[in-house]
């Protein structure tokens, strides 16, 4: 007797629907994580219409690039101090329930010979999964955490992020963009420095990077340089010459730049410090630092006073803080340096680096900032 052929046997089978990825949740936390040569940084924010609410923060010095000059290699020291912060972050992640989150390292852990074995002893130690990022996306995390600062009234901007390693550099021309959409053509640069097929293309023209730059100098590695000059004030001219000569290969550094239209955004302790000195802060205040318009004249003003001040005044002067007077004259090298070569009348200091620019990256990407003015 044949066998009789099931039921439905003719029929096709039905297709298996890979379903579609959740959209976030935009009550959702993110969290970034910086890992630098001299700190470890880390915020948890949540979307706020086109920004972002800090829901959580940790920053502590690891000194972790200390005797990197010398040796090459992230000490045992280092490494340990480091992986104690880190362990910290861990147990603020878990806390939070942190899904969407990017952590990074950068100078310190680029240059290091064992910087790629470091990554694989933080992910064994506390179960993070760090990445070394290159000097491109550093600068360019950089810039666009410096997007809401940047005025309508800006031709040329120069953003500057002085680290502890390494110092980023970035001239972008914004002639071509309309007046109130130059600070979202700043924010659009996540997607990369290079230009578009179209630069003009719609919605509206694209900021152009004239060049950009990472300056193997940071605070921690121009003062290592010229720890054996004794005199003060020698030691700062040195340092200041030194970070110029490394400028040399900068496009725009051949040619001189009008004050008008001109706006320098920085980025990094020494800039916060120099506000906060100026200000006359006794205790730092970010509402007041952050976004405060400066000139050179004002800034070369605090560094004068730094000079005169020595280095035991400095240790003493509170407006610098105890965990800052060892690096403030290396920093502040390099701004003037800066400062000497483009002069302005609008310096903005910002308070904000690698952390906000990988929070707004990671919010832009998946949709969840509103469409909005900054």
């Amino acid at each position: 007797m044949p066998p009789k052929r099931p039921v439905g046997a003719d029929a096709f089978p039905k297709p298996v629907e890979t379903p579609a990825p959740p959209s976030p949740d935009p009550s959702e936390l993110y969290a970034a994580l910086d890992l630098g040569t001299n700190s470890c940084r880390m915020l948890v924010a949540q979307p706020k219409g086109s920004q972002f609410h800090v829901v959580d923060s940790f920053s502590k010095s690891v000194q972790l690039g200390r005797g990197l000059e010398s040796s090459g290699q992230l000490s045992r020291a280092s490494m340990a101090r480091t992986i104690q912060a880190l362990r910290i972050c861990t147990k603020k992640l878990s806390k939070h329930n942190v899904r969407r989150m990017r952590l990074v390292a950068t100078e310190a852990c680029r240059r290091a010979k064992n910087g790629a074995t470091f990554m694989e002893m933080i992910r064994r130690e506390t179960g993070l999964a760090m990445e070394i990022i290159e000097p491109e996306e550093e600068a360019r995390l950089a810039v666009v955490s410096c997007a809401p600062l940047v005025s309508t009234r800006t031709d040329q901007l120069l953003v500057v992020d002085i680290g502890g390693g390494s110092t980023e550099l970035v001239w972008i021309d914004l002639t071509r963009v309309p007046t109130l959409e130059r600070p979202r053509a700043i924010m659009r640069l996540r997607q990369g420095f290079a230009p578009t097929a179209d630069p003009n293309s719609a919605p509206f023209p694209a900021a152009r990077v004239v060049d950009w730059i990472s300056v193997p100098l940071g605070v921690a590695t121009l003062r290592e340089q010229f720890n054996d000059v004794d005199d003060d004030s020698a030691r700062f001219a040195l340092m200041s010459w030194f970070f110029e000569e490394n400028l040399s290969n900068f496009a725009p550094y051949a040619d001189e730049q009008t004050r008008e239209g001109f706006q320098i955004v920085g980025t990094s302790g020494t800039v916060t410090t120099v506000a906060a000195s100026h200000l006359g802060l006794r205790r730092y205040d970010r509402n007041k630092v952050d976004g405060l318009r400066m000139t050179s004249d004002q800034i070369n003003k605090v560094i004068e006073d730094y000079l005169h001040l020595g280095p035991d005044g400095r240790r003493n002067d509170p407006r610098i803080g105890r965990d800052r007077h060892t690096l403030i004259m290396s920093g502040a090298a390099i701004l003037q340096a800066l400062l000497r070569l483009w002069p302005t009348d609008r310096l903005t200091v910002a308070d904000r680096g690698l952390r906000e620019g990988m929070l707004y990256s990671q919010m832009s990407a998946d949709g969840v900032l509103e469409d909005g003015p900054f």
